[in-house]
């Protein structure tokens, strides 16, 4: 009988480890790939690689739902797409825009730093404009995050402030973008691939002209200078690809993993990103940097054990059914994937 329940614990453990290697494998190469693109290839129009993205993420979900039947479409109102989905996807648009703009001019280790000041900015957001008040140790747990971030970017070498305004704002975005999908995606229990199914067609519709006015007359002619046209063309579809396909591995580690592992599985994430980054590109790292950036990350993931026992007290609550908690839980945790990026961890 134990060696019957043994296996199971042991199967799950292993199902676990396997959704988040290949979670990593896919964020690490998505990332990789568009540096690539932007320094090694010339191609410099993050426009066009987000726009790419978005097609081929809105191809990748519609297979998914419609022709492998991987989930089922959630059903939602021509009222609604409009009302609650559009805005969504337009703020998810520049999320993703801005984070390809920043990736341009700054490395892959600055930029990824700056993204895990997300907690950070989240926070204040709803403390300054929606009234909410926080516990104390969610206010400490923001120290390390802010104070990582301060020397990060004090100490980096390759600083570029174009970059570092844009993954900024970037991080704001994407605490609108969790903040508003409470009340805009109310009643609504979408998967990361419903929530990709609906909102790619929109941040496709959104971007196009803008991609085509500003970074247009510069693609057609980097199409006449560039040397090795079909493999570059390849690496920046197959970046698409990918990018959808980390999206369906943000629905299945959700799914494998707790809402602690997940955490800190996401913060780990960010690191080997950083060091795969340094092995390609060896952009130059200063030992402040490095400390920066590993202040930065134990602060998300100490912020993340903090949200997760002040949810654990909740639960536990009476009047609060600790299995619904869990239930709303896992679903707030699915419902925002980012084509290109980390989504935001509860």
């Amino acid at each position: 009988m134990e060696d019957g329940g043994k296996a199971p614990a042991s199967l799950g453990t292993l199902r676990a480890v396997l959704a988040i290697l290949q979670w990593w494998g896919f964020n690490v190469t998505v990332i990789i790939m568009n540096k690539w693109i932007f320094q090694k290839l010339d191609f410099k129009f993050p426009l066009t690689v987000s726009c790419v993205h978005f097609i081929c993420s809105s191809i990748g979900a519609y297979i998914a739902i419609h022709v492998l039947k991987a989930k089922p479409l959630i059903e939602v109102e021509p009222e609604d797409r409009w009302k609650r989905i559009f805005p969504m996807s337009f703020v998810f648009c520049i999320n993703i825009v801005l984070g390809n703009v920043s990736l341009r001019y700054i490395p892959v280790s600055f930029m990824q730093t700056i993204k895990s000041f997300t907690p950070a900015t989240t926070v204040i957001l709803q403390w300054l404009v929606w009234n909410k008040h926080f516990e104390w140790r969610i206010w400490a747990s923001l120290v390390p995050i802010v104070g990582g971030i301060l020397l990060t970017s004090v100490t980096e070498l390759s600083f570029n402030i174009f970059g570092f305004c844009a993954a900024m704002v970037g991080c704001l975005a994407t605490s609108t973008k969790t903040i508003l999908a409470e009340s805009l995606l109310h009643g609504y229990k979408f998967d990361s691939i419903n929530t990709v199914y609906y909102m790619a067609p929109f941040a496709t519709m959104i971007l196009a002209l803008p991609a085509m006015l500003l970074e247009g007359g510069g693609v057609i002619n980097w199409f006449y200078t560039h040397d090795s046209i079909i493999s570059a063309l390849i690496i920046i579809l197959g970046s698409g690809v990918l990018a959808f396909c980390l999206n369906f591995s943000i629905f299945y580690v959700i799914h494998s993993t707790t809402a602690v592992t997940f955490n800190v599985a996401g913060n780990l994430k960010v690191a080997v990103a950083v060091l795969v980054s340094w092995l390609i590109f060896r952009n130059p790292i200063s030992a402040m940097n490095a400390i920066g950036c590993g202040i930065t990350l134990v602060g998300c993931t100490f912020y993340g054990y903090v949200r997760h026992l002040i949810s654990q007290r909740q639960a536990a609550a009476p009047g609060s059914p600790g299995t619904a908690h869990a239930n709303l839980s896992r679903n707030q945790m699915e419902m925002l994937p980012l084509v290109d990026d980390k989504q935001e961890k509860v």
